[in-house]
């Protein structure tokens, strides 16, 4: 699953340190493979790995023989993408269109329907519709299998070829053809629009509970939180009896988000911990000192199979410093960090996976994820029905847990998972008085409210 996940950002040229080394090689690479005369076929000079004679060798072929013209160009990308496809699920690289799309999309506004994807077995399938968009308004549910768009097949299309057939300029039409469930497949037409990611929702519940809901970690994410937070004590009277951030359906985003949303619920602490082959990549990332945004009210962290990534880093982070009890079902266990390293020149970028992250206490994530102190399954009537969630342990060429780091917190790994068949929400119940799990955070924090002014 190419989503955003964990990201961050890395510059290349010489102010960026040893990455502009990197960044370089990759550029030096594209030289020796593009001009396929360096070295003849077979013969590798001193110190020359012997896979670049290999793959000039197949160039050539390529170039040469397949039935149809093919560019340098073509080849390249196709070689540089099969080399990150081969590490794991969320390497990957990116020509500059890619590059610029995904800059687009972080960056909280981009035109297109609306929705978050995977691709399982070949068939993209959706992982949730964004609130309030084009594809959300039209029906489109977690779980849907888009077998088609504007009536080309996307079976065994890679992640970003379907995006590209997605987005489009406002107000232009595609048309999907979904399969859902038991249904024979049907045409959904969906009129583009520029996609506005508000990624904090709000709202008041009764007794003074603030209830903030994050879809996802991009650049405005803090601010939104911080100001919704303004906007809820204020309707509160100043005073919340508890609060309950929800981060069910959340698939991730910007580490740097991330850090600043936890920040703003501990006084102190550790908030995640990287570590990576590179020492830039072994960071040790606190709290600041200045100050719980909710003045230690109590807090429900709700999750489900669908929080991912920078998700998981927040609900981890409250989790072991105890400044919040996780609710729900277990998280998605997506627990590695993807720089975006720009190449020199202008020729896209990569998206690597760089480091693993630990929670406060040392634990790895990776493929296990957060299991909540309370778990509350999903009632079968707000589950989508036939559909299951995908984890990180069922993706093809995941990563191994990263083990317990060494944090002098006596830190218990988390369990490896068991076999499961979750469903995942509909997504018109989050939020609701029809959301059961929500209604079970607000029963909670209810049966646990002080005296105290918050």
């Amino acid at each position: 699953m190419h989503g955003t996940g964990s990201l961050r950002r890395r510059a290349s040229g010489p102010a960026a340190g040893s990455r502009s080394v990197k960044a370089g090689t990759a550029v030096l690479l594209l030289g020796l493979v593009s001009g396929c005369a360096a070295l003849p076929p077979g013969a590798a000079g001193p110190g020359d790995p012997p896979d670049l004679s290999l793959l000039q060798q197949a160039m050539k072929q390529v170039e040469t023989s397949y039935v149809a013209p093919v560019t340098s160009n073509q080849l390249v990308t196709g070689a540089l993408k099969g080399m990150l496809d081969r590490l794991d699920p969320h390497s990957d690289y990116m020509d500059e269109r890619e590059y610029r799309e995904l800059m687009t999309v972080t960056s909280g506004e981009f035109a297109g329907v609306g929705i978050e994807l995977s691709v399982e077995e070949g068939v993209p399938q959706v992982i949730s519709a964004i609130d309030g968009t084009p594809a959300s308004r039209a029906g489109i549910e977690p779980g849907d299998r888009i077998v088609k768009a504007d009536g080309q097949p996307t079976v065994g299309m890679d992640l970003e070829d379907i995006v590209k057939r997605l987005r489009g300029p406002a107000g232009t039409r595609v048309v999907l053809t979904v399969a859902r469930s038991n249904r024979p497949p049907f045409e959904v037409p969906i009129t583009r629009a520029v996609i506005h990611v508000d990624s904090v929702k709000y709202d008041l519940e009764p007794n003074g509970i603030g209830y903030v809901r994050i879809s996802t970690f991009g650049e405005t994410t803090a601010t939104e939180l911080r100001n919704a937070v303004a906007d809820l004590r204020r309707r509160a009277g100043g005073r919340f009896s508890g609060f309950i951030l929800d981060l069910r359906n959340d698939a991730g985003g910007l580490l740097d988000a991330a850090v600043d949303v936890a920040d703003d619920f501990l006084d102190s602490g550790t908030v995640v911990t990287t570590r990576g082959r590179e020492s830039e990549e072994n960071q040790v990332y606190v709290a600041p000192a200045k100050g719980d945004l909710i003045r230690g009210t109590p807090v429900v962290v709700l999750i489900n199979g669908a929080s991912a990534s920078a998700a998981e880093i927040v609900a981890g982070a409250l989790q072991d410093n105890r400044r919040g009890v996780v609710m729900g079902t277990r998280s998605f266990g997506k627990g590695s960090v993807q720089s975006i390293i720009p190449l020199e020149g202008g020729h896209g970028a990569l998206r690597l996976t760089t480091a693993l992250y630990y929670t406060p206490s040392g634990r790895s994530i990776q493929g296990r994820g957060i299991t909540p102190e309370i778990v509350l399954n999903l009632p079968k009537d707000e589950q989508v029905a036939n559909a299951i969630i995908t984890y990180e342990s069922d993706l093809f060429g995941s990563l191994k847990n990263g083990g317990v780091l060494d944090t002098g917190a006596a830190a218990k790994p988390e369990p490896p998972p068991s076999p499961s068949a979750d469903h995942p929400i509909n997504p018109k119940i989050l939020g609701t008085p029809q959301d059961t799990q929500l209604r079970a955070a607000i029963d909670y924090l209810q049966s646990h409210r002080t005296a105290a002014v918050r």
